[in-house]
């Protein structure tokens, strides 16, 4: 098994960082030190489908279903509800004990105002938005989800597990812009965000929300009781790996997030410290293009591109140990029941060959191509060195802008020029339970510069085909129409699969009660 040098490197380089971390006084009660995957700067869970702020989002807000280790969606806020026979009306009753942080109960009217706004930017909420007819409070606890048609996945949608969560905001909060971020950071979660010690960057602590009642039902991934264990939770960024390992390996920390998969081996055979890995389904590395500027406005070299993704190298550059991936060419999780192999036919035999071919076709005419580079992210700062070596060995002009993660989800959502700020392609990843099926998997989406996720792909034979899973529940139906979508998908080339990785985690034996789920939480861990 082949190492990189990083994995070598002795503790002195660690050291002054490690020595750093201030051990937490006594008064604080007990804390979890987690290193997380990435700094948060943005705190807006439905302003950005960014994990590290949907996990902040998991802290402190809540949600009013949630799902299951079977990705069935259980209620959570809410504590009954019925559907009409023609399953149009949906009336949601919430539970007692629902409070925010700052005090006041939580209403019908919040839940209703947080749906809105989560509807304006996620996939699925769109989708289920398109059909509404009406969606309003009735009373303190109860609200009525009124539908034009039968949907299939409205708890699907309204219990999906990652980004984007419909969380639930206070009222005041969730009228905010859904294209501005939220002012302030209010929920009715089983953690409170405390906003003074916040240090972008560097820290953010989170506090014991001593009036969350949680439900009796055990934890299952989302769902059930979420029992806050300790005091505090703090997330320490430690961008370096090497320190990052040094100060789990030291006690500094108790949890590492996500270990590099050329560093689990090292960290594993530490006594006293587990690596394992949590999310069943894996995650899908995705290189994204912006539809909207020359050269990827034309789906040829969108294609050409996708054409050249040799899943093996990005996985091995990013990932580097065999145990932690596989080569999966599905747009859908291998697997899972959607997984297929529909218009694969079109970007084989995956060879630079090949893609300069369908380059020539779209008329590549020298256009010099952004690419958008997360440096305190491994695997994606990896699979970025790959995507850009890739693209010009096809003949593309490229030039790599490092940066950080926080600042590369910040300018994606630009859709000015390159010259302007701009971009042109990046890389990042979805978890498998965010790509279960089309609707859920906001890559798909061809609604465009209004309902599309960056990138902005525009494609009305696209958005058909997603409306026509979304009121079909014939399992049957469901697989023939995905693979419908995953043909068109790579026909238009929505985006590029580089292939499906398991990140694995590193905790000390101090910590009790992980979760087993695609998302991770910290309740039910204690230390």
């Amino acid at each position: 098994m082949k190492f990189s040098r990083r994995a070598f490197v002795g503790g002195a380089l660690a050291a002054p960082f490690v020595a750093s971390l201030p051990r937490s006084a006594s008064a604080a009660g007990s804390v979890l030190r987690v290193i997380p995957h990435a700094d948060l700067k943005n705190i807006d869970p439905i302003w950005t489908t960014a994990y590290i702020t949907r996990n902040h989002g998991y802290m402190v807000y809540d949600t009013l279903f949630a799902m299951d280790e079977t990705l069935t969606p259980r209620p959570q806020m809410v504590e009954t509800y019925n559907v009409s026979d023609d399953k149009l009306t949906w009336t949601f009753t919430l539970r007692d004990g629902l409070a925010w942080h700052d005090g006041p109960p939580v209403t019908a009217e919040d839940c209703v105002a947080s749906l809105k706004r989560w509807g304006k930017r996620d996939g699925m909420g769109q989708k289920l938005m398109q059909y509404t007819a009406s969606l309003e409070a009735v009373d303190a606890k109860t609200f009525v989800l009124k539908l034009e048609k039968p949907f299939g996945l409205v708890l699907d949608a309204i219990g999906k597990i990652s980004s984007n969560v419909p969380f639930m905001m206070p009222k005041r909060l969730a009228e905010t812009d859904p294209f501005k971020q939220v002012p302030e950071v209010i929920g009715s979660g089983p953690f409170k965000f405390l906003k003074d010690e916040w240090v972008p960057g560097s820290k953010v602590v989170y506090a014991k929300n001593e009036a969350y009642v949680p439900r009796k039902e055990p934890a299952s991934a989302a769902s059930g009781g979420k029992v806050a264990k300790v005091d505090r939770v703090e997330w320490l960024y430690i961008p370096d790996p090497t320190t990052a390992m040094n100060a789990l390996i030291s006690g500094e920390v108790d949890y590492y997030e996500q270990v590099p998969g050329d560093l689990a081996p090292i960290i594993g055979q530490t006594p006293g410290i587990t690596v394992e890995v949590l999310d069943p389904l894996g995650s899908q590395g995705m290189l994204r293009f912006n539809h909207l500027l020359k050269p990827f406005d034309k789906p040829e070299i969108r294609r050409a591109v996708i054409t050249a993704v040799q899943q093996e190298k990005f996985l091995q550059a990013g990932v580097g140990n065999p145990d932690f991936y596989k080569v999966c060419e599905s747009y859908f999780p291998c697997g899972s029941p959607l997984e297929n192999d529909a218009g694969l036919d079109m970007i084989r035999p995956h060879t630079i060959e090949a893609a300069k071919k369908l380059l020539a076709e779209g008329g590549y005419d020298g256009t010099k191509v952004v690419l958008m580079q997360p440096t305190d992210i491994p695997i994606t700062s990896a699979f970025s060195l790959v995507a850009a070596e890739t693209m010009r060995s096809m003949g593309m002009e490229v030039e790599i802008q490092a940066m950080d993660w926080s600042t590369l989800t910040s300018r994606r959502a630009k859709k000015d020029p390159v010259e302007n700020g701009g971009w042109n392609v990046f890389h990042t990843w979805w978890i498998g339970g965010d790509l279960v099926n089309p609707i859920a998997a906001v890559g798909l989406s061809g609604g465009g510069t209004e309902k599309a996720w960056f990138g902005w792909p525009t494609d009305a034979k696209m958005e058909e085909l997603r409306d026509k899973f979304a009121f079909t529940s014939d399992p049957a139906a469901q697989k023939d129409l995905a693979k419908q979508i995953q043909k068109r998908a790579i026909e238009i080339g929505t985006h590029a699969n580089v292939g499906t990785f398991f990140v694995p985690c590193g905790y000390r034996e101090n910590v009790k009660g992980m979760i087993k789920s695609p998302v991770q939480f910290f309740w039910n861990m204690s230390v």
